[in-house]
């Protein structure tokens, strides 16, 4: 494919002047190297690759790259053979102004592997400058990497830099032969045009931003992002880096677990300190480099001194090692030093198209049949499973891996990712989303680095299988050494909300994590909150059933089936229970029996005989047990839903009940039968919130199946409310980049107007005169109130005066007010036509770098802020958003006639939360709002303050090009 200024005379003909622009235009200016261009990116086979801007310095690399394109790729990019560049051509190809002209290079191990430029055209397709908006673009890619999607990430950016430089449109003219090319053009989502002239197929490419272009874009960062987690977890051979000549140390102890755990591919060692003769360890065969290895290899295991990893970093970088797991610490966690050495370590890897997880990481764990990869400090391998753990802690993930051992529960896949300095839990959720083997997702995050796209990934995994998610370091106001993040303004209260807006089962505590788990992975989601209790205690039964309410479950009172009740009588009672509609939970309490042995085994089998029988309405319902002192009890369940024989071994009984009568053990379950695990947990509170979670989760999937929608509103003028806003960034913008531009009080009431929000005019009272003429102006009766800073939105100050319906009643209330708080023009007082009487509200949006736009919402006054009674969703809110919005804070009580008072007008309130969103949406140089109070009557809303800010849009770059963080 070629560009405008080449059809006539190709590459080397008059258009390729050196010293001059495209058709004889005047040398452009020189503007400074955009670094803000570069990026790394994920290719469709899980490789990296760096985009950044073609220099004069890239002479050489182009020539080279150019020597390794076949003909037919050449020919498909100029239209005739093109065997080699002129110096004319390298120095037109590498010398761009940035603006008009501008190249982008794809590059592997520093060397170009594709090229993509564009040159501004007019409307007649001569080269052109600002303003014209039409740019002719091109592209080149090596043939040996094509098919990785070189050329569909590039397009991304280049139309980035296009849209910011100015450039509205592409055009591309391509050979109908180039098929490739043009499906690049045609997948990208863009609004597009398409003819046949003189032989070759021309494409014009609208380049705004298109819902399609957007759910591509993201597809592709899916597929990416997850191919490259599974190139980690799935390798056909390993090598460990460091591993020692003699035993213990980490490289050796890997190397061992990974030998223990049965590892399907090949193996090998590594150390540069390997003696004359010394060819193996451990029994696989050793090397003192990957480059002697001379075979290919996947994956390196990096264990060895900080000060050393850069030697193999290349090493495996240039003998195609595809992921690196640097266990290695000394890295961000260690100071300004270490963070100095991550971020190097993070480019040089990504320069060879490396990911890495670490450093400072515990390592990886795949329990798939046919991988079978333990490249972790672990010294067991995990039973096979439906739960995808993730964890940012070496102690942590020790930790979680023997709880879920104990608890029974099998893992598909483990990530301890350390400093997670490139793959996170982004990465990770990625990979899991359409995993078949991860039915669930157990994160443990000490930081999230990128909040709004976490947001994003989790809501559409938890749409498909739980997420459960707990945090570290909540309170200490910072992240973890180690943990690059973002600045964020938002409170990790809002944060938290806003992941369980995204259905994200947030909990406290690793063993809430691992309740919840065992609980998801073993039972079908709750269809409601009824639940039903029974158990041989009525002590027991009782506490569960507080428990129930604690959480806003629906228990039914317990059935207590007495201490005498066999194993057998669960059972009945239990099949009973799963086949009663007026049910939708199960909660089994136990407490053992005196003096007989076995029982526990036999209890856990007749459960799981119950289960089993149920038929479809016993498949539909969770069951969980809760027991007390019977040690034996899970272990014994997950022995007998996991269709293995139960342990031989008994547990003498430790409680003061009467024994039964032995049973004798039901038949065991049928093996092809889908394993069903019981999960038990050793007190109510327990089980009731990881049941309670499940009910809430299940409830957030069914409404996400219908997530609603963004209502379009009259009296809304988007194009008059743009032109406010530029207008006042271009009078009062200029410096104020860091703290914005606050509306006057007449500009924040005509910008809210054009969406329809009317905010009631305040006139300002500077002395006693001055505020009877705006009540007259105003008509009585009046309010008069402070709006200086200390005293605004404090009516507990004594700062407002209501109802004022005479001007005697002003006069008097003026002088109470000037002689209590201060002289007028401290106070700057206002009078305001009195608003109907109603609940006063706080309607907030804000944006932050990290998040997003957020909408937030509560009722004004001390109380609220004191108890933090705010609720908050991420704009653009839909009308069920609103709805929720509205009836989530603990006070809505208030707005729908709390004690015998009138029920205010909520879909009034709702109609002013989405315009807000809307205006806020539209406008991202927006990046406050604030109405309050907002007083909600019977019969409407009345706006009575509102304050916004302004300021040049921030960097959306969750909405731009796909890149991975920079370092």
């Amino acid at each position: 494919m070629r560009s405008t200024s080449e059809q006539a005379d190709g590459p080397d003909g008059p258009s390729g002047e050196v010293g001059g622009g495209a058709g004889g235009r005047p040398a452009p200016e020189e503007h400074a190297y955009p670094d803000h261009w570069e990026a790394d990116v994920v290719l469709r086979d899980g490789g990296t690759a760096r985009i950044r801007p073609i220099t004069a310095d890239d002479a050489d690399r182009l020539v080279s790259f150019y020597e390794q394109v076949s003909d037919e790729s050449k020919y498909y990019r100029f239209f005739a053979p093109y065997p080699r560049l002129s110096a004319k051509d390298v120095h037109r190809f590498t010398h761009h102004d940035f603006v008009d002209r501008v190249g982008l290079a794809a590059t592997v191990g520093g060397e170009f592997i594709a090229t993509v430029r564009y040159d501004r055209i007019d409307d007649r397709g001569r080269p052109a400058s600002t303003p014209a908006d039409e740019a002719e673009v091109a592209f080149l890619v090596q043939d040996a990497h094509q098919g990785r999607g070189v050329a569909s990430a590039l397009l991304e950016h280049i139309a980035a830099v296009a849209r910011e430089r100015g450039i509205r449109r592409f055009a591309a003219e391509v050979l109908p032969a180039n098929t490739k090319m043009i499906k690049v053009f045609t997948d990208a989502g863009y609004t597009q045009k398409r003819s046949f002239e003189d032989g070759s197929v021309r494409l014009h490419l609208d380049l705004e931003p298109t819902d399609r272009s957007l759910a591509v874009q993201r597809a592709r960062e899916q597929r990416a992002e997850a191919r490259s987690v599974q190139r980690l977890l799935a390798p056909a051979s390993v090598a460990v880096v460091g591993a020692g000549r003699t035993p213990g140390g980490v490289g050796r102890t890997v190397l061992r677990n990974l030998l223990g755990a049965g590892f399907t591919g090949r193996v090998y060692a590594v150390n540069p300190g390997l003696g004359p003769g010394e060819t193996e360890l451990d029994g696989v065969p050793a090397f003192s480099s990957v480059a002697a290895v001379g075979a290919p290899v996947d994956l390196a295991i990096v264990a060895v001194p900080a000060e050393r990893v850069p030697e193999v970093v290349a090493d495996c970088g240039e003998h195609g090692v595809r992921g690196l797991v640097v266990l290695s610490a000394g890295y961000a966690e260690s100071g300004t030093e270490g963070r100095a050495r991550q971020r190097a370590l993070v480019r040089q890897a990504r320069s060879y198209g490396m990911r890495i997880i670490g450093p400072n990481a515990f390592g990886i764990i795949d329990t798939a049949a046919d991988v079978r990869l333990n490249a972790s400090l672990a010294p067991e391998m995990p039973a096979a499973g439906r739960i995808g753990l993730f964890t940012q802690s070496a102690a942590i993930g020790v930790a979680l891996l023997a709880r879920l051992h104990r608890r029974g529960a099998g893992l598909s896949s483990f990530i301890s990712a350390g400093n997670r300095a490139d793959v996170s839990g982004n990465d990770v959720l990625q990979h899991w989303y359409d995993d078949p083997a991860t039915d669930v997702v157990l994160l443990y995050l000490e930081s999230i680095g990128n909040p709004r796209k976490f947001t994003r990934l989790a809501r559409r995994t938890a749409a498909v299988k739980p997420v459960v998610v707990v945090k570290g370091a909540r309170h200490s106001g910072s992240a973890p050494p180690g943990h690059r993040v973002p600045v964020t303004r938002v409170p990790h209260a809002t944060v938290d909300a806003l992941l369980r807006q995204a259905g994200v089962i947030r909990v406290d505590t690793v063993t809430e994590l691992v309740d919840a788990g065992v609980l998801l992975a073993g039972q079908p989601l709750p269809a409601g909150p009824r639940v039903a209790i029974l158990g041989n205690s009525e002590s027991l039964g009782l506490l569960t059933y507080d428990a129930c309410l604690t959480e806003g479950l629906r228990p039914q009172r317990p059935l207590d089936l007495t201490t005498a009740a066999t194993p057998a009588d669960f059972r009945d009672a239990l099949a009973a229970a799963l086949a009663d509609d007026t049910c939708d939970a199960v909660v089994v309490t136990a407490i053992p029996w005196v003096g007989i042995e076995g029982t526990t085994e036999v209890l856990a089998a007749s459960l799981r005989e119950a289960v089993a029988g149920g038929g479809a309405a016993g498949a539909a319902k969770p069951v969980v047990v809760v027991h007390v002192e019977m040690g034996g009890l899970a272990e014994a369940l997950s022995a007998a839903t996991s269709t293995r024989p139960a342990p031989a071994r008994t547990r003498r009984p430790t409680a003061a009940a009467p024994a039964p009568v032995p049973q004798e053990a039901p038949e065991p379950p049928d093996p092809a039968a889908p394993a069903r695990n019981i999960p038990a947990y050793p007190a109510a509170e327990r089980a009731v919130r990881a049941l309670a979670e499940a009910v809430r989760y299940g409830q957030w999937r069914r409404q996400a199946a219908d997530p609603g929608r963004v209502p379009e509103y009259d009296a809304i003028d988007q194009a008059g409310a743009a032109a406010l806003i530029d207008r006042v960034l271009a009078e009062r913008g200029a410096g104020q980049e860091s703290r914005g531009v606050t509306l006057t009080t007449d500009e924040t009431g005509e910008l809210l107007g054009r969406y329809g929000i009317a905010v009631r005019p305040a006139l300002p009272a500077p002395g006693p005169d001055e505020a009877v003429a705006a009540a007259v102006r105003l008509g009585y009766p009046v309010a008069l109130k402070t709006t200086a800073p200390h005293l605004r939105h404090r009516p507990d100050l004594g700062g407002v005066r209501l109802d004022l319906a005479t001007e005697e009643q002003l006069r008097t209330a003026y002088a109470e007010l000037t002689e209590a708080l201060g002289k007028p023009e401290e106070l700057q007082p206002v009078v305001q036509a009195m608003a109907p009487r109603g609940v006063d509200t706080v309607v907030r949006a804000a944006i932050d770098p990290a998040v997003g736009a957020v909408l937030s919402f509560g009722l004004a006054g001390a109380a609220s802020e004191l108890l933090g009674d705010t609720a908050h969703r991420l704009i653009p809110a839909t009308d069920r958003d609103a709805a929720e919005l509205v009836r989530s804070i603990r006070t809505a009580p208030l707005l729908f006639g709390w004690r015998g008072s009138a029920p205010v007008d909520t879909p009034a309130l709702e109609e002013l939360l989405l315009r807000v969103s809307r205006l806020v949406d539209d406008h991202p140089e927006i990046v406050s709002v604030a109405l309050e109070p907002a007083v909600v009557a019977p019969g409407g809303v009345s706006v009575l303050g509102a304050a916004v800010r302004l300021a040049p849009p921030p960097p959306t770059t969750d909405l731009g090009p796909r890149r991975l963080p920079s370092y």
